[in-house]
């Protein structure tokens, strides 16, 4: 029997995953503990194991497409194997038009419940406007602000409104020509998936069999006999910019090859009238693809106009600069990484401490430790080192806000943040008050590579009570860092600057480091903060205290 393979959850912050490459194709033959893809996830690329033994029936994802967790992206059974039932739960999103013929094969609805069906909708002048999917997790959009009202007339590409999803606030683009005869919920409103939001057609239209309809089908069967030549039975599924979904009862699906209607009228998607505009094309030379011959995105990024030679034999003037730029796409870890600190700084009533350490006797003693030491000791390793010991007088920063508790945290496992290619990262010392320096030292260099190659396991990332920012590598003085969930403080590490110190009343060279002291207010107050920062700065002015 078939076995369905679905995107694992491979981290607990993982709402999707991207498939990276796979190392098996359809006809393959594969067994339990074979390596099927290589799956990117917010913090790093893990291999998918198999657990069937038989062959590879489908492929869903292409590499580089995202998949949200739980989503079938293949199918492994016996080979020729039926498999295609399977994929029915894996919601297609291309559905999302209705029109009231359904196929022959159903039975005709009992009596009490044709009332419906006995409607003729095709002879309607009038376009349903339905609540379109805006993004993976949208499950309904809310009216931010209409941008027209009943009696208006509209075009095909004209903006109804703004609707704002869980992700974003996006423009309803319109499809039809003709008045707004009905608009079905006010500004701030929500509306399902799929739900009528506007009806648009010739004025004067009776609307109303199209809404009772609509209440209807969910009671009753919905069957209609075939005609043989509908007039116009339409029903639109909005969608936002750039994209249509529509659905003709009328008409078969067709492919445009112009974009220019009776009429002189250039049918395109604002989308592509804006990147035409920018690329300086004629917008009514470029062949259309999209429904009724409409120009979409592709199709001028896929035009290449014909140089035209003035007669003169001039050559013609070129810009002397030109506006450009690159959509980047958002990495699976760039997108959690917003959404942390995003609800983190939202959430959580941060507020800042900032003290100054000297870090005259760290130097020299940092100085004779490498002289020692199996391996090279750092500045941040001495830091964590400190944190660690000042975390163990003052436990309440070592803590975390749980909602109805506060969880103190007896253990201190460190955060270090550590910068990649695609964003940041945070790895996890363990236990760090219990480790010496070098211990540290080795753990936090071995622990930066593998999140620079993308190595890192759960187990290395998870569990931290405390973290650690660290700039003045890069000659950073100062700055305040976002809270890392669920820590209730992060240490923001300034470099070390020479400065002017007065000592013993002179005023002296001397080697300053500032360090910010970020806390969740919900847990840590200001004298707390102030407190742990005042252990810190002696033991790291006095360091021969980390030691004992």
């Amino acid at each position: 029997m078939a076995e369905v393979i679905r995107m694992p959850k491979m981290s607990d912050t993982m709402t999707e995953g991207v498939i990276a490459s796979w190392l098996v194709k359809v006809g393959d033959t594969v067994e339990s503990g074979d390596i099927l893809a290589e799956v990117e996830t917010d913090k790093a690329t893990m291999e998918l194991e198999n657990y069937e033994d038989g062959t590879i029936l489908y492929i869903g994802p292409k590499e580089k497409e995202a998949v949200p967790i739980n989503s079938v992206i293949a199918v492994i059974g016996e080979e020729g194997e039926a498999f295609e039932h399977l994929l029915n739960d894996n919601g297609e999103e291309g559905s999302q038009t209705a029109t009231s013929e359904e196929p022959a094969t159903e039975e005709a609805p009992v009596e009490e419940a044709s009332t419906a069906s006995d409607v003729d909708l095709s002879s309607i002048p009038a376009t349903v406007i339905r609540m379109p999917k805006m993004s993976d997790t949208m499950k309904e959009g809310v009216i931010s602000s209409w941008l027209v009202k009943v009696g208006d007339e509209v075009e095909s590409g004209d903006i109804l409104a703004e609707v704002e999803t869980d992700k974003a606030t996006m423009e309803l683009e319109n499809y039809e020509d003709g008045t707004v005869l009905y608009i079905g919920v006010e500004d701030g409103g929500s509306v399902a998936i799929d739900g009528i939001i506007a009806i648009i057609g010739e004025k004067g239209t009776d609307y109303q069999p199209l809404l009772d309809a609509d209440k209807n089908k969910g009671a009753a069967p919905k069957t209609a006999p075939k005609k043989e030549a509908p007039q116009k039975e339409t029903v639109q599924v909005a969608t936002p910019q750039g994209k249509k979904e529509k659905q003709e009862a009328t008409k078969p699906a067709q492919t445009a090859t112009t974009s220019q209607a009776t009429g002189g009228r250039v049918f395109a998607s604002p989308l592509a009238k804006k990147i035409a505009e920018e690329k300086g094309y004629d917008i009514a030379k470029i062949p259309g693809t999209g429904d009724n011959g409409r120009v979409v995105k592709r199709d001028v990024e896929n035009y290449v106009p014909q140089v035209e030679t003035p007669a003169t034999g001039v050559a013609p003037a070129t810009a002397a600069g030109q506006e450009s730029y690159e959509e980047v796409p958002v990495s699976q870890m760039r997108k959690v990484i917003a959404k942390r600190l995003s609800e983190s700084k939202f959430t959580a009533p941060h507020f800042y401490l900032t003290m100054e350490i000297n870090m005259d006797k760290a130097i020299e003693a940092r100085k004779s430790l490498n002289e020692i030491s199996p391996v090279k000791i750092s500045f941040n390793d001495m830091v964590i080192k400190a944190v660690a010991a000042a975390l163990k007088s003052h436990p309440q920063v070592n803590s975390s806000w749980l909602g109805d508790t506060i969880r103190i945290n007896h253990h201190i496992h460190i955060g270090v943040a550590v910068a990649v290619e695609e964003g940041l990262l945070v790895p996890v010392v363990r236990f760090a008050d219990s480790k010496s320096l070098s211990q540290i030292s080795g753990e936090v260099k071995e622990l930066g590579q593998k999140a620079k190659e993308k190595k890192l396991q759960p187990s290395d990332w998870e569990g931290n009570t405390f973290t650690i920012s660290n700039l003045g590598m890069f000659g950073i003085e100062e700055f305040t860092a976002i809270v890392n969930p669920p820590d209730a403080c992060i240490l923001a590490v300034g470099g070390i600057k020479q400065t002017p110190v007065v000592k013993d009343g002179q005023i002296v060279p001397g080697n300053v480091m500032k360090v910010t002291l970020s806390c969740d207010h919900r847990v840590v107050d200001g004298v707390v903060g102030s407190a742990f920062l005042h252990t810190l700065k002696q033991l790291l002015e006095d360091p021969v205290r980390i030691l004992v």
